[in-house]
């Protein structure tokens, strides 16, 4: 009977104490990493996604503020046929050309610019995008509030990340002018003429649009995000009046007016985290809305990419061709991408789906509203604590403080 007590009382022990206990304890120990993890700049918003990230097999990245610094600035602007050297030197261009210029960059953007009334420096705000535009535009002779006020504007196509351009059309005393403004390939595959030297306008033959394709990749290359800026007139008969909120604004059939490359350089100490995640056997990938070219560029200084290595599809892919592929096609390839480019929200939500029915526990990093979905279905979702919307940061397990690709290593 002593014996039986013994064992009894033993059963009765683990009984009561292990369920009692052990979800306290495992609380307790993820609550004291979570304190860690706050040190090493990483806000955990699910207790659970500690031990998550822990089995992480794939990282899938985005390029703008977390492998780069997201400060960008205009280095290079091709006009007129011709490259700016400098790049805020518009002496070769005809008045007419830098007024509609001008114009487009003013009224065709969501930022804004304030002159302090004792003369400072001009405040700029607006997406990093926007604000080196806008200063760039400041340098080129922009009066941002006197071009604002010679113009109205009609109706507004916002930045669309599918389409990857934003329209707006504005009325002035020279007619009705539809601004657009996007990435450079896709602007110009739209564009059917380009504005000359004189300010007339040239149709846009097969050798031109070639140079302008050149400049452009020769600038990916150099990994600068590629903008265009492109316009067209329009009958101010053909504008509905009374329904002008459903108006589709013309996109097609448009003239040209330039190409400026943007740098946004690498943040430092990203290299040796890429490299830190190699070793470790987690794989990083970089998901990107740019240009192909610009993303491979970034994924070579990075390290994501191995210059020796084989850089062509299906290692690196735009998000297009990767999204007409069949379900079981996109499964075959989605462990061998290394870099996808120009792709939209959906191209990153089924690159996680594939790697996820593959067997890898996929960690998602974004700071855009575009990001959520992709974020969402992760097993681990990293949203960017400075740079991140609110809907990304709602959308992920654990934020990273300061928008840091090595936050997200260590």
């Amino acid at each position: 009977m002593g014996a039986i007590r013994i064992l009894t009382i033993a059963v009765t022990i683990v009984v009561v104490a292990v369920p009692e206990g052990l979800p306290l304890a495992v609380t307790l120990t993820l609550a004291y990493s979570m304190r860690k993890m706050m040190l090493d700049k990483a806000l955990v918003r699910r207790l659970s996604s500690c031990e998550t990230m822990g089995s992480a097999t794939t990282i899938c990245s985005d390029k703008t503020g977390t492998l780069t610094l997201n400060k960008m600035t205009v280095v290079e602007a091709h006009f007129i046929g011709t490259r700016l050297d400098p790049c805020d030197d518009v002496r070769a261009i005809s008045s007419s050309s830098a007024a509609l210029l001008i114009e487009g960059i003013a009224q065709n953007t969501t930022g804004t610019v304030f002159l302090p009334e004792d003369g400072g420096a001009a405040d700029v705000t607006g997406s990093p995008t926007e604000k080196a535009i806008l200063s760039w535009g400041l340098k080129i002779g922009m009066d941002f509030n006197d071009v604002r006020s010679k113009s109205s504007v009609l109706h507004v196509f916002p930045f669309n990340s599918e389409k990857k351009r934003g329209g707006v059309a504005v009325q002035s005393d020279t007619g009705v002018h539809i601004h657009w403004k996007g990435a450079a390939e896709l602007v110009l595959s739209s564009c059917k003429s380009w504005l000359s030297l004189d300010g007339s306008v040239q149709p846009m033959g097969a050798q031109k649009r070639n140079e302008y394709k050149k400049s452009i990749e020769d600038m990916a290359k150099s990994s600068l995000r590629c903008v265009a800026f492109a316009y067209c007139q329009c009958d101010i008969e053909k504008i509905p009046k009374e329904d002008i909120a459903d108006w589709k604004l013309p996109e097609e059939d448009l003239t040209l007016l330039g190409i400026v490359g943007i740098k946004d350089p690498c943040r430092p100490g990203v290299r040796s985290a890429v490299q830190l995640c190699k070793n470790a056997g987690v794989k990083v990938r970089m998901v990107t809305g740019d240009n192909i070219e610009t993303a491979k560029a970034i994924a070579l200084e990075c390290g994501i990419l191995d210059a020796n290595g084989v850089i062509s599809e299906p290692f690196v892919i735009e998000g297009k061709a990767f999204r007409e592929m069949s379900e079981i096609a996109r499964g075959e390839i989605a462990d061998k991408i290394t870099v996808m480019g120009r792709s939209s929200p959906n191209d990153k939500l089924l690159l996680v789906q594939a790697l996820k029915r593959k067997g890898h526990v996929v960690a998602v990093t974004g700071d855009g509203t575009n990001d959520a979905p992709a974020l969402h279905e992760a097993d681990i979702g990293l949203a960017m604590g400075m740079s991140g919307t609110e809907v990304a940061k709602e959308s992920s397990d654990i934020i990273i403080l300061d928008d840091d690709f090595t936050s997200v290593v260590k």
